[in-house]
């Protein structure tokens, strides 16, 4: 026979270690950038339909109003000639401020990119076709308005620059910013 303390002592832990595990994952997968698969929730999509509707191509091949790409009337701004980084806010969202300020460093050390931030709560029609769940979520597009990642939760400024280190072309020699460890100055011998 077990004594009724005990058994009372076995949920406690086992609450307590289901709880960490949940912790734990979620911090594993917060902010990460993952691929993007646009799901169901496209425009096309009927409420209360589980059948997809398609929608009318934009004559490249892709769907206006697809779930895998936005363009600059739907942002309401334009999108940066190299890549966007578009990210997902509301008013009262603490980590989406910092998100703002990562994302906008990016923009300025990267030419060509382009950071705009859209209020979720006046943008519900993309909410639901984006399938955010929380905010910040943040997109990285290509310079067609292809969406390459996405990242719910703040993302780490070493993880976006590097989704567009290997996404986006390289900037022309003019473009880049000056790196010093790439060629010597010829004014050191003179000295």
């Amino acid at each position: 026979m077990v004594a009724p303390g005990v058994t009372g002592l076995w949920v406690v832990l086992a609450t307590l270690a289901l709880g960490s595990v949940i912790g734990l994952v979620r911090l594993l997968r917060d902010g990460r950038m993952r691929d993007f698969a646009g799901r169901a929730r496209s425009a096309g999509r009927s409420a209360g339909s589980s059948v997809e509707v398609p929608a009318e191509e934009d004559g490249e091949g892709m769907a206006s109003g697809s779930v895998g790409r936005l363009t600059g009337d739907d942002l309401g701004s334009p999108l940066g000639e190299r890549a966007t980084l578009v990210q997902f806010s509301t008013a009262f969202c603490q980590p989406c401020r910092a998100t703002r300020r990562v994302l906008a460093e990016v923009s300025e050390l990267v030419p060509g990119v382009a950071h705009v931030e859209v209020d979720a709560e006046s943008r519900l029609d993309l909410v639901r076709r984006l399938d955010v769940m929380r905010t910040p979520t943040v997109f990285v597009l290509d310079s067609s308005g292809n969406i390459l990642k996405k990242a719910s939760g703040q993302p780490r400024k070493a993880d976006v620059l590097n989704v567009l280190g290997r996404a986006v072309p390289a900037a022309p020699a003019q473009d880049r910013p000056y790196d010093p460890s790439h060629g010597a100055s010829q004014d050191s011998d003179e000295m």
